[in-house]
């Protein structure tokens, strides 16, 4: 989210979801040479010696389906096939923390040398060319009329609920379309009520996903990322579309909904940021059949 930084985008999942990874996951998972190195609770993991042959990836134990321990997210199955594409093993640095905090405690602590998964325009870190583009999408429940592709349209305006991650451009549109205060009280419910403003606070993206499909909201706005997982597994059938990038508020700014997609490097390591192009351009097919697997739709705009 623009609004508050790439990384607000990714938020923790119930943990009784974790099951919906898909078993071809598991299988990698099982069969990877990643390294897993452990960190104390709320701590980064202590940093392994420099060697050449591993590429250490700063990873988040709290951020699924992006993220996950058994190395099943949709970002540690890319990190693992950029790897490869270098000819280096992946050892993924796990830090017990939402992963807004990957570059601050793993990144620039020097723990681990690249984080996955930042918008490319990240001030704080230099970053690579882009992997992929998606954007926010979207999520209705298919068996109802109610095939929203765009913020104008007016039935968002007269629907029971909405659910969208909080600080977001979702919120911010909630607000531009006068029905942010009628959701209000039921998004913070989510959340037990907790404000953002002194802890990273996000609603589960599971949680956005099965308000819809159990019909307690009507419409869902979320990164595609962050959901595409629970929605291709949901079984009640949804139908997930991406937000227009044009989308404009009612005073004519610009509220961008795509975004680019790279990897971070410490602001003075262009070596590796180099590297890591010309692998992430090898990777590609790897990378393309990974989003496809998971159902993540690819922005053109």
């Amino acid at each position: 989210m623009p609004l508050l930084g790439g990384l607000l985008r990714a938020a923790t999942c119930a943990a009784a979801l974790l099951a919906l990874a898909i078993p071809a996951e598991k299988a990698w998972a099982q069969e990877s040479e990643a390294q897993a190195i452990q960190s104390e609770p709320g701590k980064a993991a202590a940093a392994p010696k420099p060697d050449p042959s591993t590429l250490r990836i700063c990873a988040s134990e709290k951020q699924p389906p992006l993220s996950m321990r058994d190395g099943s997210g949709l970002e540690n199955r890319v990190a693992a096939a950029v790897a490869e594409a270098m000819g280096k093993k992946p050892a993924f640095v796990w830090l017990d923390k939402p992963a807004i905090y990957l570059v601050r405690d793993g990144l620039e602590k020097r723990t681990c040398d690249v984080v996955v998964g930042l918008d490319s325009d990240d001030p704080r870190v230099l970053t690579t060319k882009p992997y992929y583009r998606s954007g926010y999408v979207f999520i209705t429940r298919a068996d109802k009329d109610l095939d929203v592709t765009s913020w104008s349209d007016p039935r968002l305006k007269t629907v029971d609920h909405m659910v969208v991650p909080l600080g977001s451009p979702g919120e911010a549109m909630l607000k531009d379309i006068g029905r942010y205060e009628e959701d209000m009280a039921y998004l913070y419910s989510l959340v037990g009520f907790r404000a953002p403003r002194n802890q990273y606070t996000q609603i589960d993206p599971a949680r956005i996903v099965s308000e819809v499909a159990n019909d307690k909201a009507e419409v869902g706005v979320a990164f595609a990322p962050d959901v595409a997982r629970y929605v291709k597994a949901s079984t009640v059938p949804l139908r997930m579309t991406l937000v227009p990038n044009d989308t404009v508020s009612s005073d004519g700014r610009k509220m961008p909904q795509s975004f680019d997609q790279s990897m971070g490097v410490r602001r003075d390591d262009t070596a590796l940021r180099d590297a890591l192009d010309a692998a992430i351009a090898k990777a590609k097919p790897q990378i393309d059949a990974i989003l496809k697997q998971d159902g993540v739709p690819v922005a053109t705009n």
